[in-house]
């Protein structure tokens, strides 16, 4: 696995990450991870690899896109020092176009997007010895429909950033659509956006393929 023993992965994010989080930070007892992808990430380390000893902190927060990120950033990643830091953000930098289109100070151009992105990558790379970048995403099939074509173009410049930094790159898109193959998507998600426990279990193992997760160690 690409993470080594000892190491102290930070997740940050919006609603997708945080999902019911224990605040300011979520790491510890009593479950403080939340419901989503992130408590299941820890769980399955902690199973597979327990000699590993691995702390995973959640520091995701409901409603935020990239600008948010950027503000709190060096609190909420770089004082807690992590070795590794899993960064999903963009599902609200493209919502607020389309469900508050009124709205103009409460969207995120993908040009913003990007130059915010990258910069906290570039960053944070020196400080750490890996990040992950996952896209954001819409479950929903038809690659025409609106939204779904716009997080499309974001979910494209976070492969970009990716390929360019070296980073690690999970394509969260790419496995929901291999999803709603076999399900439509209210099978998982009521508004395309926030998933039940399935669908966070197909970002949690997709996330894990992504570190090199050996699932029969």
């Amino acid at each position: 696995m690409k993470i080594k023993p000892g190491s102290k992965i930070v997740m940050i994010g919006d609603s997708i990450t945080d999902c019911g989080r224990t605040q300011p930070v979520a790491e510890g007892l009593f479950d403080p991870l939340g419901r989503g992808y992130v408590n299941i990430v820890s769980a399955l380390l902690g199973a597979v690899y327990p000699d590993y000893r691995l702390r995973v902190v959640n520091v995701g927060t409901s409603g935020h896109n990239v600008k948010n990120l950027e503000e709190r950033w060096q609190r909420d990643v770089v004082d807690l020092k992590p070795d590794w830091v899993s960064v999903m953000i963009g599902i609200n930098d493209v919502w607020r176009q389309f469900d508050l289109p009124l709205m103009k100070e409460a969207h995120v151009s993908i040009g913003e997007y990007e130059k915010t992105l990258d910069k906290l990558v570039v960053k944070t790379l020196p400080l750490v010895k890996g990040m992950v970048l996952l896209t954001p995403y819409y479950i929903e099939s038809n690659r025409k429909d609106a939204m779904r074509s716009k997080m499309d173009e974001y979910g494209a410049v976070v492969k970009k950033i990716a390929s360019k930094r070296k980073t690690l790159f999970v394509d969260t898109q790419a496995v929901f659509d291999s999803f709603l193959e076999n399900f439509h998507s209210a099978a998982i998600s009521w508004d395309r956006v926030h998933p039940n426990q399935t669908g966070h279990a197909v970002i949690a193992k997709a996330f894990l393929d992504a570190i090199g997760f050996e699932w029969n160690r």
